[in-house]
């Protein structure tokens, strides 16, 4: 629901789903829905929407999702609080939303229609004379508010795995024979002795041939970038992985307010300019197995409508997965190390 002013998984949807749905004035309203699947199709929840201190509602909703065609079509009932500082009424919201899938992530995407909402009595209104216009909603763990009775204990959280040392290795220097009973003192895995009546031949010093080590290759180190060297750079996280393959997605943490970024991986310029929105920037990073670190660094090229840049990364390494919550400003970048060890 909106406020009214002078002016007018595998496709299991519950859980908490949390994002934003934009006005036809341009207005960026946060949005959350925690809602659970009652038998095959029905679902049924509650919503939040808030715009900053000027609004903040909860109405309870009730709706339907087809697996077959993942569509996702769900209404407010009626709000069970609301506080207002722009005066007027407030709108109940009906949503028509498609499910997505990328990788772990889950979105529903699509639109929404509002009417205003009459208490105690018929409503006249039809859906779409209360405005209109799209939303967007990702799954996570979290709730910004109170977390309904009717989903306790049914969140799977995913807790980033942090990885401080490499998983000991068993001991296989002690062979164990079975069947031996008789038997003590066997040594296994020993190279027979042979018995020779000719001494060791001894090399002299002028007999050995020495040879040149193999080459060790040097990366080029790259000059570091006037915006590194020109600002402070704020270490934020330092992840151990167990794969050389890294995937970072970058998503605008909160509302989308036109945050814009620059991404230097080891002073190489990654991402140059680019936008923070709801869908992820993707980089691919191949560490070495040296036990090198390497550095991402986040450069704000723009502190957005809502000053600071903040943004949320999403790393996965393998079987880990990492939540990084990144702010910048024109005066600190954010860093974030990675440095691989075998498992």
């Amino acid at each position: 629901m909106l406020s009214l002013s002078g002016t007018v998984v595998a496709q299991n949807l519950t859980g908490i789903w949390k994002g934003y749905f934009i006005t036809q004035s341009g207005e960026y309203y946060k949005l959350e829905f925690q809602v659970k699947t009652n038998g095959s199709i029905s679902v049924s929840g509650v919503s939040y929407s808030y715009l900053d201190v000027r609004f903040y509602g909860k109405a309870t909703m009730t709706g339907n999702f087809s697996k077959s065609s993942n569509q996702f079509k769900i209404r407010e009932i009626k709000t069970v609080e609301v506080k207002s500082l722009t005066g007027g009424g407030t709108c109940i919201m009906n949503y028509n939303l498609s499910y997505k899938r990328s990788g772990r992530e889950e979105f529903l995407e699509g639109t929404y229609l509002g009417k205003t909402e009459v208490r105690n009595g018929p409503n006249p209104y039809a859906w779409g004379e209360c405005g209109r216009g799209k939303v967007f909603l990702r799954r996570v763990t979290t709730s910004d508010f109170y977390i309904e009775p009717f989903l306790r204990g049914k969140i799977k959280r995913q807790e980033p795995i942090i990885v401080d040392k490499p998983p000991v290795k068993k001991d296989t220097s002690k062979a164990i024979v079975k069947n031996q009973p008789d038997k003590k003192d066997i040594i296994v895995n020993q190279p027979p002795v042979r018995k020779t009546d000719n001494p060791p031949i001894v090399k002299t010093d002028k007999e050995i041939i020495k040879t040149d080590p193999p080459p060790v290759k040097i990366k080029p180190v790259l000059p570091t970038p006037e915006v590194i060297k020109s600002r402070s750079n704020e270490l934020v996280k330092s992840l151990i992985v167990t794969s050389p393959e890294v995937i970072v997605k970058l998503y605008d943490n909160g509302e989308i307010d036109d945050d814009t970024i620059s991404v230097y991986y080891d002073n190489q310029l990654m991402l140059s300019s680019k936008k923070l929105t709801a869908s992820p920037l993707t980089i691919k990073l191949d560490l070495d197995d040296d036990g090198t670190e390497h550095e991402l660094v986040m450069v704000a090229e723009n502190l957005g409508r809502i000053p600071p840049n903040t943004s949320l990364m999403i790393v996965e390494s393998g079987s880990q997965r990492f939540e990084v919550r990144i702010t910048s400003t024109e005066q600190k970048n954010a860093v974030v190390r990675f440095r691989y060890q075998k498992p």
